[in-house]
């Protein structure tokens, strides 16, 4: 139940359209910030038409059917149903809510994307991990490892500041650590496998061309 209420609290965000259907509020797959191709030779514009219209459309559909399942389950007092569709909830809701990051967390190589970041971030960044270089090689690295599919975050706390973090599947970092996402990077294979094959590294090496660092920046400042 209470990733239930991550997933509607989610929804204040700003990065999740919501509209009414049915007198109830229902998840929508939001647009892209850019054109399918924009991100070539990065990631190809086959790649992100599939990962966007699709798959990421899939969690939607799904969190919306299991949103209804659950509501029905809660009007009717059947908590064995709401228990059992916490986990359609969990893995649809947290596919809609990293994509949505995933999405604004990415620029077009020279508008954009790629390049480091200043400021504060960059300084945080620095003291923790030594140099940016060594940040994006852990990050890297870590996220390579993760076995089977899930994703690789930047997140921070106020407690331990920024943190290199893995999550499985479509677990939600914030949902299933705590940790405040400032940039997640995808790494199921629908996410590159045309393009870069079962090499993961090849794919991570690659997608910092086209991180936005303002994005993950206003994330930032918006969690201190």
């Amino acid at each position: 139940m209470a990733f239930v209420n991550s997933i509607r609290r989610f929804a204040t965000a700003g990065s999740v359209r919501r509209c009414m259907v049915q007198a109830k509020c229902a998840h929508t797959l939001p647009p892209l910030p850019y054109a399918y191709d924009a991100l070539e030779p990065v990631i190809s514009k086959d790649i992100m038409e599939l990962h966007h219209s699709k798959h990421h459309n899939t969690y939607v559909v799904g969190l919306n059917a299991a949103e209804e399942k659950y509501k029905a389950a809660d009007e009717s007092g059947d908590v064995n149903a709401q228990i059992a569709l916490q986990a359609a909830i969990k893995f649809n809701g947290g596919g809609h809510i990293n994509h949505s990051i995933f999405w604004t967390n990415l620029a077009p190589t020279g508008n954009g994307g790629g390049g480091a970041p200043a400021g504060e971030l960059l300084a945080q960044i620095e003291a923790k991990w030594g140099s940016f270089d060594a940040f994006k090689d852990e990050f890297s690295a870590k996220t390579a490892a993760v076995q089977g599919s899930g994703w690789g975050w930047l997140g921070y706390s106020k407690d331990t500041g920024l943190v290199i973090a893995t999550c499985s599947n479509q677990d939600p970092l914030q949902g299933t650590t705590g940790l405040t996402p400032l940039l997640g990077i995808d790494i199921w294979e629908h996410a590159y496998y045309l393009d870069y094959q079962n090499v993961r590294p090849n794919y991570l090496k690659a997608i910092w061309d086209v991180v936005s660092w303002c994005n993950v920046t206003e994330r930032f400042e918006a969690a201190q």
